[in-house]
């Protein structure tokens, strides 16, 4: 055995089933390790894309997700999605493969140093060296499942991965002593526990607002027991949508998307907010809390600017702490009956303004009646994502794939196809703006040779909707945002073997999106839409 087949033992042994990346010469020993070893290696169109796939992979499966990637540009590349894992914490193990290790720190074409490279946006960076490659990985996948998880960066020299293996530790061994070494996170002190219980209790009008954190949960249900226990209307962040269905009476919908505003006058009219696995990387506190006192229910400490009215803070295992509060009590207040229910409705129809064109709040309304319950929904970053954000209704985690901390164009089209490989059961559907596909439209024949059944619905607008609607809101002219300026034509009959087919209207929409549903490959719809309203939703 190699010290590659090792690496691959290793990494299947945790769980890994799936590699993306895109080959070089020296990424040559541990791809064909890979095809020896059962590991599939998913060719990718570029190493970005590669990285968003491990990142939703990570979070769709528990397990690292993996990307690779050569030395030199194909390492830079590799960054834009490790940079996604690392702010949204997903664990990964993103492998360069490089020169030999005699040649490393030379002049040499395409070597940079890529340990300081990824320092900045890895919770470590490691070189796999001969006799300790079992040590190292297993070191790397403990840091990467722990929490907070997160990507760890490895650097293979190509002749330490075609060297003989000199290690007796066993690849099985090796990852069950990092899953079981992930280190756990402490119970919050009892005290604590019961400050915020006195809190919750003298509160006469307090609201919830569940965050990314909460989505890494062993036991999603705990947050559903306490709202309920409590009777707590709750809002989310957009990651963490659909840990509690959003058909909950009691749910408030998603905050700091499209019609922010509304949902901060409401906010800023309690007496009591209580985030719950609230990071701050996904929107700051003071951005939407005002001067409502908060309290804090999370893994790490609360991250607050200097006017916020911080009352405490619960730090520790968010399912321990969940359940004691949960188990309290239960909390009266003076939240009317069906108070939450009321708002969320006049929310999600001032999301629909009337309009005589085909709009993308219309096309998404298409989406969510024909994608099942348990369906997934990928998109990608633009004006779009701020009116999905705030309009779609999310039924279950995990079914709403989208970055928010990182929040880079080209997430959309590679997390669907991690979504649907690692979960081949679930229907998925990719949505995203027409800048968006023109970024990684290459990817779609993934797709297309994995035999992924994926409708891609492109949001055409002509437009970088987001920064245009950032010029009106500045006064300053549109330049620089327009995608196309002639007239619709034809799209083609197909993008790199995917069949593509143009509608302009919803009823066109479900009809071919009822069929690309029904296929047995992708397909990609374009979807003329005025986004006109985009104006009135997004940053009101």
């Amino acid at each position: 055995m190699n010290n590659a087949e090792l690496i691959v033992r290793i990494l299947k042994a945790a769980g890994i089933r799936h590699g993306f990346g895109v080959p070089s010469g020296n990424v040559l020993p541990l791809m064909d390790a890979m095809r020896k070893g059962d590991i599939r290696f998913v060719l990718t169109a570029h190493e970005g894309s590669a990285a968003f796939a491990a990142d939703v992979t990570g979070r769709m499966t528990g397990a690292p997700g993996l990307c690779i990637a050569t030395l030199g540009p194909g390492a830079t590349n590799l960054t834009t999605g490790v940079g996604s894992a690392w702010l949204d914490r997903s664990p990964l193990i993103a492998i360069t493969c490089t020169l030999d290790e005699a040649q490393l720190g030379r002049r040499l074409q395409m070597w940079i140093d890529h340990h300081a490279l990824f320092k900045p946006i890895t919770k470590a960076t490691f070189r796999l060296r001969r006799g300790q490659i079992a040590a190292t990985l297993a070191e790397a996948l403990q840091l990467a499942l722990s929490e907070p998880p997160g990507p760890v960066h490895l650097d293979l020299p190509e002749d330490v991965a075609l060297a003989p293996v000199t290690e007796t530790l066993a690849p099985a061994t090796a990852a069950r002593h990092a899953a079981s070494a992930a280190i756990p996170l402490a119970h919050a002190a009892e005290a604590d526990i019961a400050r915020a219980g006195e809190l919750l209790h003298a509160a006469r009008r307090p609201v919830a607002v569940i965050g990314a954190n909460a989505m890494r949960m062993r036991e999603p249900q705990l947050l559903r027991a306490f709202v309920e226990r409590h009777q707590i209307p709750f809002a989310t962040t957009m990651m963490a949508k659909g840990l509690i269905d959003e058909d909950h009476p009691l749910s408030l919908g998603c905050i700091e998307r499209a019609l922010r505003k509304r949902q901060r006058t409401l906010i800023q009219s309690t007496d009591l907010v209580l985030g719950l696995g609230y990071d701050t990387i996904e929107v700051e506190y003071e951005a939407w809390v005002g001067q409502v006192p908060l309290l804090h229910v999370d893994i790490e400490h609360a991250d607050v600017a200097a006017g916020v009215q911080f009352a405490h803070e619960v730090v520790g295992n968010l399912d321990h702490a969940l359940a004691r509060l949960a188990a309290l009590p239960a909390a009266a207040n003076d939240w009317p009956a069906q108070a939450a229910q009321r708002h969320r409705d006049a929310f999600q129809a001032a999301l629909r303004p009337q309009t005589a064109a085909f709009a993308p709040h219309q096309a998404i309304d298409v989406v969510r009646k024909l994608l099942p319950r348990e369906g997934v929904l990928a998109f990608d970053v633009g004006a779009h994502t701020h009116q999905i954000g705030s309009q779609w209704t999310a039924h279950a985690a995990h079914t709403f794939l989208i970055t928010n901390g990182w929040s880079s164009m080209g997430f959309g089209i590679p997390a669907a196809l991690a979504a649907k490989l690692a979960r081949p059961e679930l229907p998925v559907i990719c949505m995203l703006g027409d800048g968006c596909f023109q970024m990684t439209c290459g990817e779609v024949a993934v797709a297309q040779r994995e035999c992924l059944a994926i409708p891609f619905v492109v949001l055409d607008d002509r437009w970088l909707s987001l920064i245009k609607v950032k010029q009106e809101r500045r006064e300053l002219p549109y330049y620089g945002t327009e995608l196309s300026s002639d007239d619709y034509l034809p799209p083609p009959a197909h993008y790199f073997g995917v069949p593509a087919v143009g509608v302009d209207s919803t009823q066109a929409l479900e009809r071919e999106l009822r069929q690309a549903l029904a296929a047995d490959g992708p397909t990609i719809i374009e979807a003329r839409v005025d986004a006109a309203h985009y104006s009135q939703t997004v940053f009101d």
